[in-house]
C-alpha cells in the first residue's frame, strides 16, 4: 500500500512540475480547472442522486460557477476568498458537532463553496508565481505526511472518531512540526520573516486538516470511504485535494493581508 502511494504520488509530483514550470500559463490554468471540475463530478456523488445526467448536470453548474469567476478576476478575488474563509471556520465549528443529518441542498451548496474558492485561490496563487503556489502545496503536503507516519508511529489520541477515526493528535502534532520545519528552511532561503511566515503556516496546515475531515464528513454521510479511484492508493481527486481545498484560500488571503508577496 505504501509503494503503491509512493509511486502514485512521484507520478503527481512530476505531472505538477510540467504544469507549474513548462506549459504555458494558459494550459495550466485551464490544467487546474479540469481537476476541480473532476472534483465537482466525484462530490455529485455525495449529493443522494442517481444517474450519470443528475452527477454531469451538477457538475455544468459547478464549471460554469468557475468560468464566472474566471471572467471576472481579479474584482471577485476578494470577496470570494473572504466568503471561503468564513465557510471554513463554520465548517470546523460544524465537525465539531458531527454527526448530524446533512440535507441534499445543503450538499450542493456545500460543494460550491469548497470547489469554486479553491479554483480562485489556486488559480490566484498561480498568478502570483508558480513558487508561489508550490509553496501552498508544500505546506499542506508536509502536514500531510507529517500526521500520516506521526500518527502510524505514535498515534493513541483520536481527533475525530466520528469523521475519521485512523486521524489522531499525535498525527496533528506530527504535520505541525513538519510545517514548522518547512516554514523554517523557507525563512532561511527567501527574506521572509520566522516571526511571520512561522504562525502563518502552521495557521494554514491547520486549516488543511479542517478540509480533510469536512470532505470525509461528506462522505461519510454519502457511505463512501474514497471520493473517487483515479489514484491508486489515494483515491480519487477530493482525496487529494480536501486540504487544498481549505488551505489554498486562506494562503492567498494571508499573503495578502501580511504583505509577503
Amino acid at each position: 500500500m505504501l509503494r503503491t502511494r509512493i509511486i502514485t504520488a512521484v507520478i503527481a509530483l512530476a505531472v505538477l512540475g510540467v504544469v507549474l514550470f513548462v506549459i504555458p500559463p494558459q494550459l495550466a490554468e485551464l490544467f487546474i480547472a479540469v481537476v476541480v471540475l473532476a472534483g465537482a463530478w466525484e462530490w455529485s456523488g455525495f449529493l443522494g442522486v442517481s444517474g450519470s445526467m443528475s452527477r454531469s448536470a451538477y457538475t455544468v453548474v459547478i464549471g460554469a460557477l468557475i468560468i464566472a469567476t474566471y471572467m471576472l478576476l481579479p474584482v471577485v478575488s476578494a470577496p470570494v476568498l473572504q466568503i471561503a474563509f468564513l465557510w471554513w471556520f463554520g465548517a470546523f465549528i460544524w465537525t465539531l458537532f458531527y454527526p448530524t443529518p446533512i440535507p441534499s441542498i445543503v450538499r450542493v451548496i456545500a460543494g460550491a463553496l469548497v470547489l469554486v474558492p479553491m479554483f480562485l485561490a489556486l488559480i490566484v496563487l498561480y498568478r502570483m508565481g508558480p513558487l508561489v503556489l508550490l509553496l501552498a502545496l508544500l505546506i499542506v503536503w508536509a502536514a500531510d505526511a507529517g500526521a500520516y507516519f506521526a500518527g502510524k508511529q505514535f498515534g493513541r489520541v483520536k481527533l475525530a472518531p466520528s469523521i475519521s477515526p485512523g486521524k489522531t493528535w499525535e498525527g496533528v502534532l506530527g504535520g505541525l512540526v513538519a510545517v514548522a520545519l518547512l516554514a523554517i528552511a523557507v525563512a532561511q532561503w527567501s527574506d521572509a520573516s520566522l516571526a511571520v511566515l512561522l504562525p502563518f503556516c502552521l495557521a494554514v496546515a491547520a486549516l488543511s486538516i479542517v478540509g480533510d475531515l469536512t470532505v470525509s464528513m461528506f462522505k461519510r454521510t454519502a457511505g463512501v470511504k474514497d471520493s473517487g479511484t483515479l489514484f491508486p492508493g489515494h483515491g480519487g481527486v477530493l482525496d487529494r485535494v480536501d486540504s487544498v481545498a481549505a488551505a489554498a484560500p486562506l494562503f492567498a488571503l494571508g499573503l495578502r493581508w501580511l504583505e509577503l508577496v
